[in-house]
């Protein structure tokens, strides 16, 4: 009998999770908008969650302070989920602010805006899941390239402001990595942080595009969620899940990863490798 996966929540990553595992065999089953079941149909959902080899979710946290469950998984079917193996795709967003410094699995959370976020982490780490701390994801239909063709990349002047990031392939192969890893956190992270000028930079210069101005935070009139982006800097460091999950991720930086979605999305024009650019030396 093939393996089970259950997936709450078959968004943008945990469908790239799904595709893997479903040409290696596996049987998925999913809620959420593209999934296989709905999320309130409770009777089906537990009788495949009584079947399930492995559970993964990637369903967010409710509102603080607003009257929804923090974890509606956990609110709804948690008692459902005892002895088996799970999965969860959390944020580095619970380290909160590290002024540029280095964070890894053993920096406390909960102490930046994602507090909602770093309760439901604690609580899917008691219930002995893996929980895998996610930065920026980015992947085909989903970059610094599509936004950049689309006219909505900024440069924003802020000196000594730096990220991590991580291609949504690499993800999966860290969670497929985790399926009979010891429970616990791990940090899926590229290995070099930067400031999101040189990835807005890399991606003008594949497309052929000029670069945007560089602005204040207050000149590019962010949305409220997309300047919260900007309120925290730290860089995430992957050395637990390479040494524990035996992963290295395969787009080891920004510009392995766009050169790739370019020679997919454009290969007439990404047909060599382009030269590295000058900022990168």
């Amino acid at each position: 009998m093939a393996p089970r996966l259950f997936i709450f929540g078959i968004g943008y990553t945990a469908s790239v999770v799904a595709a893997r595992l479903s040409r290696m065999g596996w049987e998925v089953i999913s809620t959420g908008r593209d999934g296989t079941l709905s999320f309130e149909d409770e009777g089906n959902v537990r009788l495949a969650l009584a079947d399930a080899d492995h559970v993964l979710s990637s369903v967010p946290p409710g509102n603080e302070g607003r009257g929804e469950p923090l974890d509606p998984v956990l609110e709804r079917y948690g008692p459902a989920l005892k002895g088996k193996a799970l999965s969860y795709l959390s944020s580095t967003g619970v380290y909160g602010d590290a002024g540029g410094a280095w964070v890894d699995e053993s920096a406390p959370i909960g102490t930046g805006r994602r507090t909602a976020r770093a309760e439901a982490d604690g609580e899917w780490l008691a219930l002995g899941a893996r929980v895998y701390r996610l930065p920026g994801i980015y992947g085909p239909g989903r970059s610094m390239l599509d936004r950049a063709r689309e006219g909505r990349a900024h440069r924003i002047d802020l000196p000594g402001q730096v990220f991590s990031r991580v291609h949504v392939e690499d993800i999966a192969s860290g969670v497929i990595a985790g399926l009979r890893a010891p429970a616990g956190a791990y940090n899926l992270s590229d290995d070099l942080p930067c400031g999101q000028n040189r990835v807005v930079e890399e991606a003008c210069r594949l497309a052929g595009l000029p670069l945007p101005p560089l602005q204040s935070l207050e000149e590019a009139a962010l949305s409220p969620m997309a300047r919260a982006f900007y309120a925290e800097n730290r860089r995430v460091a992957n050395g637990k899940a390479r040494h524990v999950l035996g992963w290295k991720p395969r787009f080891a930086t920004y510009r392995e990863g766009l050169r790739d979605i370019s020679a997919t999305t454009s290969p007439t024009v990404a047909s060599a490798a382009p030269a590295i650019a000058s900022a990168d030396h």
